[in-house]
């Protein structure tokens, strides 16, 4: 493949969405230590801008203004955070071109689908805000004549944000969203490759009238050990949000533990993509290339394992090939670009070895294959893969789609089960009696079937097995945000 063309990046409509400061109580500050820390784009390897390398003495700060607001913020009425809400909804939207351009620049995604992902990530503002005053207690039938008995629902407290890089915005809006539709309050702590797509939701979020320490974000760097230990262990926080690593994920557990917080992980996928030999073939596939080439394959819930069926792997593997041949890696403000960079050269060389060790056990890379220009790597299609190679166990989070040969239902249901993981999983086939079957015998979260679209605001969104707790999104999502207290009253 030619080289990758860096075309010009297109100027912000509001210069004042790129902050370089971090947001504690309404204000744009420094780092108490004036430490700072460089933000690159991953597609050019330029600094962006500098921003706070905040320590825990920030976090503390900011945890402070947290609960200091919250004493306020949860006595305000379910209508006027609804209210609020969605002003921060239609605002983000109104500013959905600078936010993606911000996204793009220090994510390396495709404008077009950082824009989409403007939208997704503004639409739980808006869930959340008719979800706020939907939020019942009961009325529970007593045992004694005398007594009533019924609950009520109240807001947890300050809650720590831990969001990662490939949804740099989308991850903040469903977790504040339901935060502060309960009536939490928050700190959050983005990833320090992508911090300033959070600092741009506060700036309009400030913009919209949401109260003084309702909204915090540090940035950190350096210290993001002992910032993720503030946020783990302060015993003011009364809940943990976290998406991300495995690891980091047990790791903020165990800390959290130590004062019985709630918490609620969104970890690691290794999902597989089944394709029965009844399936729709086509439409298989079509859904195939946006599944794992969406984000650079940067996704949790990409497709991680192909499990096609041997009478029509040679099929599916030459009509998958076609199409990913028609894909352009290039720089996100690209028109023409399909998908950027990968996120870091860590990402580069891990994806670069999960190649080698596949090949190297007798796997054919099929198309692509190969690193071009930096952090920018060719689409991928591995075929003749076995479940000996580290991509069946590890997540790949690159562009690479890894196909792998079976037989029998049994078969494939074992071998798609055989992870630590269960996020999400896909599969294709006509059968309805088989539809339902590995639907229900899938040891995932969350299933597609006949479909890859798992993932929306009204829809739950979580794991099991080493993927996670709790429940993101819909109807539930308020859930890991509340207190439900019991109050017994005799007449």
């Amino acid at each position: 493949m030619s080289p990758i063309n860096i075309t010009e990046i297109p100027k912000l409509s509001d210069s004042k969405l790129l902050q370089e400061k971090t947001f504690i109580n309404n204000e744009w500050v420094s780092a108490e230590s004036g430490e700072t820390f460089e933000v690159d784009d991953p597609a050019t390897g330029k600094t962006i801008v500098s921003v706070p390398d905040c320590n825990a003495s920030d976090v503390k700060k900011a945890i402070d203004a947290a609960a200091k607001a919250f004493k306020s913020w949860s006595q305000t009425t379910a209508k006027e955070r609804h209210d609020l809400l969605r002003k921060l909804d239609a605002a983000v939207l109104e500013n959905q071109d600078d936010l993606a351009n911000i996204l793009t620049r220090e994510n390396g995604k495709a404008f077009e689908e950082a824009k989409f992902e403007i939208e997704y990530g503004s639409s739980f503002f808006e869930w959340f805000a008719e979800e706020a005053v939907r939020n019942y207690g009961k009325t529970i039938p007593s045992a004694q004549a005398n007594q009533r008995t019924f609950t009520v629902s109240q807001p947890a407290g300050v809650v720590s944000i831990v969001t990662p890089w490939n949804f740099p915005m989308a991850m903040i809006a469903r977790k504040v969203g339901a935060a502060l539709a309960a009536g939490c309050t928050v700190v959050i702590k983005p990833a320090a490759e992508t911090p300033l797509s959070a600092l741009a939701v506060c700036e309009i979020a400030k913009r919209v009238g949401i109260p003084a320490g309702v909204i915090n974000v540090v940035t950190s760097h350096e210290h993001v050990k002992d910032v993720g230990t503030e946020l783990a262990t302060n015993p003011i926080v009364k809940k943990i949000s976290f998406t991300g690593s495995t690891a980091v994920g047990k790791h903020l557990m165990s800390q959290a533990a130590g004062t019985m917080k709630k918490v609620s992980m969104e970890l690691g996928g290794n999902a597989p993509y089944i394709v029965f030999d009844d399936a729709d073939l086509d439409a298989a596939v079509e859904c195939a290339i946006p599944l794992k080439f969406s984000g650079t394959g940067q996704v949790c819930i990409s497709g991680n394992r192909f499990y096609i069926h041997k009478d029509i792997y040679d099929e599916f593997t030459s009509k998958l090939a076609k199409k990913v041949s028609e894909l352009k890696t290039g720089h996100g403000f690209d028109k023409d670009t399909s998908f950027g960079p990968l996120i870091n050269d860590a990402a580069v060389e891990k994806v670069t070895k999960l190649v080698k060790d596949a090949t190297d056990k007798g796997a054919q890379v099929k198309i692509g294959g190969k690193q071009i220009d930096k952090r920018f790597y060719e689409p991928t299609i591995l075929t003749g893969m076995k479940d000996n190679m580290q991509i069946t166990t590890d997540e790949i989070f690159g562009p690479i789609a890894a196909l792998y040969s079976f037989e029998s239902e049994e078969e494939v249901i074992e071998r798609a089960n055989n992870t630590q993981f269960g996020l999400a999983g896909y599969f294709y086939s006509r059968d309805i009696g088989r539809a339902w079957r590995v639907a229900e015998k899938i040891e995932t979260g969350m299933v597609g079937v006949n479909t890859t679209q798992v993932n929306s605001c009204n829809a739950p969104f979580g794991g099991v097995k080493e993927s996670g707790l709790g429940i993101e999104g819909s109807y539930l999502g308020l859930d890991d945000y509340i207190v439900n207290k019991t109050i017994h009253m005799a007449l």
